[in-house]
């Protein structure tokens, strides 16, 4: 009884000392920039040595435009906005925005289509947090707002209202969250459920269009989501998401046709700047987070109603320029995210964020009609200087100011956190500046004193000075994305210490379990060391090395599924030389290629919208893409796998083995079954099947499995306690526990997964079933030091892994099934909806693998070779919860390794960030699993000893 409470304690032991070591190393590796509680005010400028403003009072510099009109559009990729000549091949999502190309490359336009390119991660929180500031972002913000949905730091919004503006906001509710008090009319719409498309959509369309009728706003902004949430259910190649473009096309088209309307001198929007543009961009099945260039390049789209008289200098501009088919020219710019904030403040004419390191665009600030005189400025006569020399003063003026304000912020945010940059960074980042204010002071302002005494241009003077500008603000943004986060070395380095401490406390555990069961260590003769042993931690090495290239963590579900394959190739050697169970190493090798394949094209998320699903049919099965016979495959083809399930549960309970209370807990899982046949069929593209089901109220079916798999584990709970096993019925029990607790947890990983489900519950049956067969091939005394052999567990662990991205996921948070949350839900609760995606992500690569493990300790009493007692068993099946265990915490531990090798490295917040997040996610909901086996495979009280001598 004292070694089952030791095993026990032990599991939580492991657990808390994981929990610590995560929670140290995290605090260390995601602490980031501080948040400063500093605000820009419009006396602050008469401090810049640049300003020449006579308006000091009032504003920054002199405003360009009167109104501001800003319609974001959720997740827009770029080539949903750019013409389809931009791509190498035209796709059905292309050029269906067709009045923003009409305006951008119509004669006379004064119209522009950016590519803007966001800053990793690319959640909608992160980039509108981003768009506002000015700043980058970060993964977790460490300041006065930690915690809080507010924005704390100054911000685009809050200036606006500082300075008088007037600004209403209809939309996604994210903005009520960011900015609760800042807006003078606002029309929020829930932004959480992803499944509707229109909601919030048509809410805007609601207030937009009378808005722009009213005199009660300075700046007008209204935020659409169905494209992303379209994006999220869907994917971009779909008919939902062609629909919501020409949705917003026609909103668009209606939008500008009112606001040139009355865009005649003296009207309501004579000096009005319209700005379209999206927060972020999706990969092709319509996720988004991560730092890929379909997630980071999104667009803008720029249109003042007011043409400026000249084009800015070449040096300027970066458009980038193709042919279309009638041989006519368009072309595109580029922005960074990170300048919105500072152009579309210098555009209103109000202060500066703050914290903003972004520079003003020379593009779109171009694009303000205003931006084209020197009212105000009075420092020189500006009299005999071209219009575009003009222009280029104005603008000088302005980076002068964004200079300064950067450099304000660099050397408050030094001085005032623990967390600033080096003083050889800073250092340099002074001798920048220094430089650029010289070349002003010393040539450019002594060039225009004496404009009339010199008969040549200013125009290289004034790039010349931009170029300085330019030099220094780009110098500082570099620093800020590759040295932004200091990381604490310290805490980081207590964290990785205790995961390796761990790691030697785990192996030696595995050992102790045999003295105090009193089986031997050694076999008679024995060396210790094993042949599976031995290519055990080859393979184990293998994988933990492949974390340390950010190549191979983007393939890892290759790698797993081709180590996988190797330890197959070794059971089918094994297989082939005893000349037993060749039926059963082949039909696993077959499943390892057909999980392979589904890894990048099959049953993973990635397939939805791949070249895959339109080209495969005809080259693989002789049909035609779009075949009614495609269609009914990948309709019938789930539902007839989770009958299948429900016969092969029905068949497993009908022996004699289950009995009494565990024998309803599987019926009830059955029923599962049924209903989910039912709710699919109901969703069904197939008529025939949907109009069968019509009159079922398929809604409620979700919530349904969801409460019977709830009262099953209660009753498994309930069963547990009153189950008093004997010596002869613990194997016996083990088995009906075993069974009944993963048919509880299957019905709802299965519909939240998707129709997916079944088939992939179908694999890691056979899969497992295959791994059962092939250890109990082996002799039981195959390994000297286990009384289990590793291999198997390893083979167990692989497989878990290769169904995590079988499944669709993948270790980044556009990696995750957001849809899989509302299914038999329609309103946001956020515990009950992180449950549902948690159970949706790590369903069949932690709970099922983990919980299933006891079949493995068992396969001889499964198929008739029943020759070893209770204690014998339960000292097995310890073992190897503490093999898996270990295998895991391996792999965390390494990823730790690689996450504080690679801390300055490129992609740290866009792949390693989130690997590390995703692997301790699963480090602790693998420990907090063994713990709850520990309870519930114990057993009753324990018979006598065994024999020192048994085996």
């Amino acid at each position: 009884m004292g070694g089952r409470w030791w095993m026990k304690w032990y599991s939580w032991v492991i657990l808390v000392v994981h929990v610590f070591a995560i929670l140290i190393f995290t605090r260390g590796f995601l602490l980031t920039r501080t948040e400063l509680p500093y605000y820009s005010h419009c006396s602050d400028v008469s401090q810049s040595p640049c300003f020449t403003s006579s308006n000091t009072n009032h504003s920054w510099n002199t405003p360009a435009v009167d109104r501001l009109v800003i319609i974001v559009l959720d997740a827009i990729r770029f080539d949903f906005v750019a013409p389809s000549v931009f791509f190498q091949e035209k796709k059905a999502w292309m050029d269906k925005l067709s009045v923003l190309q009409k305006m951008a490359f119509s004669e006379g336009s004064s119209a522009k289509i950016f590519k803007a390119i966001a800053d990793p991660p690319t959640t909608s929180l992160q980039r509108l947090k981003g768009l506002t500031t000015g700043g980058l972002p970060t993964f977790i913000d460490v300041g006065n707002s930690f915690g809080a949905p507010a924005i704390a730091e100054d911000n685009f919004i809050h200036q606006l209202v500082e300075n008088g503006k007037r600004v209403m906001m209809m939309g996604d509710d994210t903005w009520i969250q960011l900015f609760p008090h800042h807006f003078n009319k606002s029309h929020p719409y829930p932004s959480f459920n992803v499944k509707d498309l229109h909601t919030v959509d048509n809410g805007c369309i609601e207030h937009l269009f009378p808005a722009l009728y009213q005199e009660d706003w300075d700046v007008l902004i209204a935020h659409f989501l169905g494209v992303d949430h379209a994006g999220h259910i869907f994917g971009v190649d779909s008919m939902p998401m062609i629909e919501k473009l020409e949705q917003y096309n026609f909103m668009l088209e209606k939008v500008i046709k009112i606001l040139e309307s009355q865009s005649e001198p003296g009207g309501l929007h004579e000096n009005t700047l319209l700005l379209v543009m999206g927060d972020h961009g999706q990969t092709l099945n319509g996720d988004h987070g991560g730092g890929s260039a379909e997630e980071v390049e999104t667009s803008i789209f720029a249109m003042s109603f007011k043409k400026p008289p000249t084009s800015i200098p070449s040096e300027l501009d970066t458009s980038s320029c193709k042919l279309d088919l009638d041989g006519k020219k368009k072309c595109t710019s580029s922005i960074q995210q990170l300048d919105f904030a500072v152009t579309v403040s210098a555009l209103l004419g109000i202060p500066f964020p703050f914290g903003s390191i972004g520079r003003v665009n020379p593009e779109l600030y171009a694009l303000g009609a205003g931006t084209w005189n020197l009212d105000g400025i009075n420092a020189w006569d500006s009299s005999n200087l071209s219009e575009l020399e003009e222009w280029l003063l104005n603008y000088v003026n302005v980076l002068c100011i964004n200079s300064w304000q950067v450099k304000r912020y660099i050397d408050v945010y030094s001085a005032s956190s623990v967390i600033g940059f080096s003083s050889e960074d800073l250092l340099h980042i002074s001798n920048v500046y220094v430089e650029a204010e010289q070349n002003w002071a010393h040539t450019t302002k002594n060039l225009l004193l004496h404009r009339n005494e010199r008969s040549h241009t200013l125009l290289p003077a004034f790039t010349r000075q931009i170029d300085f500008y330019f030099t220094f603000l780009s110098n500082v943004s570099e620093l800020a994305r590759s040295k932004w986060t200091e990381f604490n070395l310290k805490l980081m380095g207590i964290g990785l210490g205790t995961m390796l401490i761990s790691l030697f406390i785990i192996f030696p555990a595995i050992r102790r379990v045999n003295n105090l069961y009193t089986t031997s260590l050694l076999s008679p003769g024995g060396s210790g060391i094993s042949f599976e042993l031995i290519f055990t931690f080859f393979i184990v090495a293998i994988r933990a090395c492949s974390f340390l290239s950010n190549s191979f963590i983007l393939e890892e579900g290759k790698v797993a599924s081709f180590l996988l394959a190797t330890t197959s190739i070794v059971r089918l050697r094994s297989s082939i030389m005893k000349k037993k169970m060749l039926f059963e190493a082949v039909s696993f090798l077959l499943l390892i290629s057909i999980l392979r394949f589904t890894i990048e094209v099959g049953l993973s998320k990635q397939a939805a919208t791949s070249l895959f699903l339109s080209a495969s049919p005809s080259w693989m099965l002789g049909v035609a893409p779009g075949h009614p016979l495609w269609t009914y495959m990948a309709e019938i083809g789930p539902i007839l796998a989770v009958i299948l399930l429900a016969i092969l549960l029905c068949r497993t309970i009908s022996s004699s083995i289950f009995g009494g209370l565990w024998k309803y807990i599987n019926l009830g899982t059955i029923l599962s079954y049924v209903l989910i046949a039912v709710y699919w069929g109901a969703e069904s593209s197939i008529p025939t099947l949907a109009l069968l089901l019509q009159g079922m109220a398929t809604g409620h079916i979700p919530r349904m499995i969801y409460a019977i798999g709830l009262g099953q584990l209660l009753l498994v709970a309930v069963g547990h306690l009153f189950d008093k096993d004997s010596e002869l019925d613990y194997k016996r029990s083990l088995v009906m526990k075993t069974v009944a607790i993963l048919s509880a947890w299957s019905p709802t990983i299965i519909i939240l997964s998707g129709k997916q489900g079944s088939l992939v519950a179908l694999a890691l049956i056979i899969g497992g079933y295959c791994i059962v067969r092939l250890e109990s091939m082996e002799d039981s005394d195959s390994d000297a030091i286990f009384t289990f052999n590793p291999l198997a567990i390893t083979q167990w662990n692989l497989l878990a892994v290769c169904l995590f991205f079988a499944t669709g996921h993948w270790c980044a948070f556009d990696g995750l099934r957001y849809g899989a949350a509302f299914i038999g839900f329609d309103e946001f609760v956020l515990v009950r909806q992180a449950i549902l995606l948690a159970i949706d992500t790590f369903g069949f690569s932690h709970i099922l693998p983990v919980l299933g493990l006891p079949l493995l300790a068992v396969c001889n009493f499964l198929f008739g070779q029943n020759n070893h007692g209770k204690d014998f068993r339960f000292n097995q099946l310890s073992q190897m919860y503490m093999m898996y265990g270990l295998i895991t915490a391996t792999m965390v531990t390494v990823t730790v390794i690689c996450v504080t090798i690679h801390r300055r490295h490129l992609m740290v917040w866009g792949l390693f960030a989130p690997k590390f997040v995703f692997d301790v996610a699963g480090l602790v909901l693998t420990d907090a699993l063994i713990c709850l086996a520990s309870l519930l495979y114990s057993g009753g009280p324990t018979g006598e000893r065994v024999p020192k001598t048994e085996r």
